[in-house]
């Protein structure tokens, strides 16, 4: 419903003829975000907190100098400004509000970032556009896309509600303007072509609520099924190879752990699909190496395959084996994708001959990495491996002969499109494994401790290992997210001082984006870092030399890696010189044009930027998914610690409890089919019996039933009017007090009136259900509390509340 309620606000700002016409009486208009097209970009320039605390940081550094001339402010010096300036005037919700003095500082500062900004111009001649012409059938499918794109943590499954959100969010960004009322008629319709590209798990049953998830697309559908027979035949056709052989050559080996050696014996078996399933830490790349030995041994060979670039490049360079990522070897085996028109991931396969229409060369067939009979295929990091990637890497191995590993863990970060893959695999592999020997950390208590982390299954399990986790001090309790930003930040300067290595994790894209801005300001404060040399990064950020930024893109040209992590070492008029951040030694430079669009400040990142890294000491911020809060507490090898926001130590508890527990993830169509059912018994059924609903009584209830709830609207509607009155005087004394359309006496009897209709429609229910045994027993079988004893009565009380 939020999904739906969420849309609507956008359909609101995109289509209402009013506000349209508003704008462009002004000069303004909508872009293609639903942004106002003239200021979008001062939305991000105006924000008040930051600049307020490099406001304040700025007066105190000067301040000091002044009381301390020919000096610099030392470590602890700057500590203290820091501290100062990001709690000084923290800003609070205002009790009362001088609006014209509000909007002069406005003003003042939209002139300040643009001077032309507020410059009044004639209007252009922007007509409002009603009807326009619109592809239905096209809004469908990306109401699917917007649906299908939500249903991600809930394992493909979505709801007629998110379908409808979609199809809202679809009719926004048509350009149609038009009141709300003539808009519903369209939605509906797309509502409707929409469901034909869907398919309901539980067809035969009737009358499902509108938010349960019962509905897949049928790609989706599609695609989990081919998932499924591709594995299904690799595992069913084993090579001859002798297992034995493989596992005496890893047998005894010192550099390995007992579940180590069992998945290298896995690895150079006979089976050709097997999985390896390694938590964090657990030695993934020593058991690699002694997997291509014990290959070689067979007079076969491995290749290395990772869902990312910068995955494979680290796979293949601390294995010593070929290795590329799994879209370069499927692209050189001629698959293509691209999104169409609606947005939606097509694939599709070129064999040798044919013109690739993306490139208009001739496909002549692969060049890149030999697959055959005598390869075995290691799938790392396979845990973020999406379905689409899965089938045709599947389908290659099925084709060549050659065995497949997939080795990660899907308890880590998930991968950009539908997951599962890894799930189903081990589900039909001929073999797998769990690793359970954790060597990454220097405390071994902390990392038996990780395991329990990483899915405590219940809540009270979550809750023990949160209190584990607070006990051992690794849980740091803030009262707000300016405090936990703060502590962040202060954080990475204490350790960095230290000669530690630190990684940062976030929820989100922007708060990464607004710590690392943060740590950058901090450190041209503190002498770190000059500004003598400038380079503008992705969205206009400040790039300077010794920054640590990030890659967005893979460049061929330039070697470098999606989300690999760089320092700057220099900044050139044509070129931007980057240090690996692990490795001083590798080296590469960028263009400018490539650093204005996918160079980033990396000092803070997501999940899926700091996966498969490992540092000194980890910091994990609040909000973060349950992936996220063990992927952030499992890369430091000395420190991992999490900040909560909570009032209480228990509260702490609490909410790092509720961030661990995931929802039970659907492996197949009949794991989603099952959980699509639970969902259903689970919601909210008619609660008036059949026999009630048809007898005289019934009827009467009804129509107290439908007085009732039109006097709760009534009220509802005047606490509205309130509300709308008091938002239009707010701190301006001389409009008239607020007040609703409903006088104080009569708001007062119709509260009255409705406490007395309520109790006579529970008291005339209670008398016919023990006037008719039938009825009662219907009443007792559908809603019996799950907690009490078979055959009991449901108390009068809990019945109501039932109602």
């Amino acid at each position: 419903m939020q999904t739906l309620v969420n849309a609507e606000g956008d359909l609101a700002t995109r289509t209402d003829p009013g506000w349209i016409r508003a704008l462009a009486a002004h000069g303004y208009s909508m872009n293609a975000d639903g942004e106002i097209a003239e200021l979008a970009h001062l939305v991000r320039p105006l924000s008040r907190r930051s600049n307020q605390i490099e406001a304040n940081r700025a007066v105190l550094l000067a301040r000091w100098r002044a009381e301390h001339p020919g000096q610099h402010p030392g470590h602890e010096v700057l500590r203290q400004i820091d501290r100062y300036a990001w709690a000084a005037h923290r800003p609070d919700k205002p009790d009362s509000v001088d609006e014209d003095e509000w909007a002069a500082m406005i003003m003042e500062e939209l002139r300040r970032l643009d001077p032309h900004v507020l410059d009044w111009t004639s209007p252009p001649d922007r007509a409002v556009r009603g009807s326009v012409p619109m592809d239905r059938d096209l809004l469908a499918r990306q109401a699917v896309v917007e649906a299908d794109d939500r249903s991600k943590s809930s394992s493909g499954r979505f709801s007629a509600l998110d379908l409808r959100a979609g199809a809202t969010r679809a009719v926004a960004r048509s350009g149609l303007v038009s009141d709300r009322n003539d808009l519903q008629a369209v939605i509906d319709d797309v509502t409707a072509r929409a469901l034909s590209y869907t398919r309901d798990l539980l067809p035969d049953r009737q009358g499902k609520p509108q938010h349960v998830k019962a509905l897949v697309t049928r790609a989706f559908a599609a695609r989990k099924t081919q998932l499924g027979q591709h594995l299904t035949a690799l595992s069913c056709t084993p090579t001859d190879l002798d297992d034995a052989s493989a596992a005496e050559s890893v047998a005894g080996d010192p550099a390995l752990g007992g579940s180590q050696q069992a998945a290298v014996t896995a690895i150079a078996s006979s089976h050709r699909l097997v999985t390896v399933t390694g938590p964090a830490g657990t030695g993934k790349t020593t058991l690699l190496r002694a997997a291509r030995e014990a290959l070689a041994g067979q007079r076969r060979h491995l290749v290395v395959v990772a869902p990312t670039r910068k995955a494979a490049a680290v796979a293949g360079r601390e294995v010593g084996v070929p290795s590329t990522s799994i879209h370069a070897l499927l692209a050189d085996y001629g698959w293509r994708w691209r999104t169409d028109d609606a947005g939606a991931e097509l694939w599709w396969r070129l064999r040798p001959g044919e013109v690739d229409a993306i490139t208009g060369a001739r496909y002549s067939g692969s060049r890149m990495l030999r697959v055959d009979a005598a390869t075995r295929i290691v799938v790392d990091e396979a845990g973020m491996l999406d379905l689409n990637a899965a089938n045709a890497l599947t389908l290659l191995a099925v084709e060549t002969g050659a065995g497949v590993a997939m080795i990660g863990d899907p308890l880590q970060a998930s991968p950009i499109g539908h997951a599962g893959a890894m799930a189903l695999a081990s589900r039909r592999a001929g073999c797998t494994v769990e690793l359970i020997d954790v060597h990454r950390f220097t405390d071994p208590a902390y990392a038996a401790l990780t395991l329990r982390l990483r899915n405590p299954g219940t809540v009270e399990k979550a809750l023990q290992v949160a209190a584990d986790l607070q006990a051992g001090g690794h849980v740091h309790r803030v009262h707000d997210l300016v405090e936990a930003h703060e502590m962040l930040v202060d954080g990475y300067f204490q350790h960095r001082d230290r000669g530690r290595t630190v990684a940062i994790v976030t929820g989100s894209n922007e708060e990464a984006r607004d710590l690392s801005e943060g740590i950058q300001e901090a450190r041209v404060a503190r002498g770190q870092l000059t500004v003598e040399r400038v380079a503008v990064g992705a969205g206009e950020q400040r790039l300077l030399e010794g920054d640590v930024v990030q890659t967005r893109r893979n460049d061929r040209i330039t070697g470098v890696q999606n989300r690999a992590l760089w320092t700057i070492s220099r900044i050139g008029p044509a070129a931007i010189e980057l240090q690996r951040h692990d490795d001083s030694a590798d080296v590469r430079v960028v263009p400018p044009e490539y650093a204005a669009e996918f160079l980033q400040l990396a000092y803070a990142t997501t999940v899926h930027g700091i996966q498969g890294e490992t540092t000194d000491v980890a910091l994990v911020g609040p909000g973060v998914t349950a992936a996220g809060l063990y992927v952030g507490l499992t890369r430091g090898r000395h420190v991992d610690e999490a900040i909560v926001v909570a009032h209480t130590d228990e509260q702490a508890r609490e909410r790092i409890a509720e961030q661990m527990i995931r929802g039970i993830p659907d492996t197949d169509l009949d794991d989603a089919t099952r959980t699509a059912a639970r969902d259903l018994a689970h919601s909210a059924h008619d609660p008036t019996p059949e026999p009630l609903r048809t007898s005289t009584a019934g009827r009467v209830l009804a129509a107290l039933t439908a007085w009732l709830l039109a006097a709760r609207a009534a009220i509802l509607r005047t606490d509205a009017d309130t509300a709308n009155t008091a938002a239009r005087r707010h701190a301006r004394p001389a409009l008239p007090a607020a007040g609703g359309s409903m006088p104080d006496d009569v708001r007062v009897a119709l509260d009255a009136r409705i406490r007395a209709a309520e109790a006579a429609e529970a008291e005339a229910f209670d008398r016919y259900l023990h006037e008719h045994d039938t009825t009662r027993s219907i009443f007792r079988d559908t809603y019996q509390d799950e907690a009490a004893p078979a055959g009991a009565a449901v108390p009068k009380e809990q019945g109501r509340r039932l109602r």
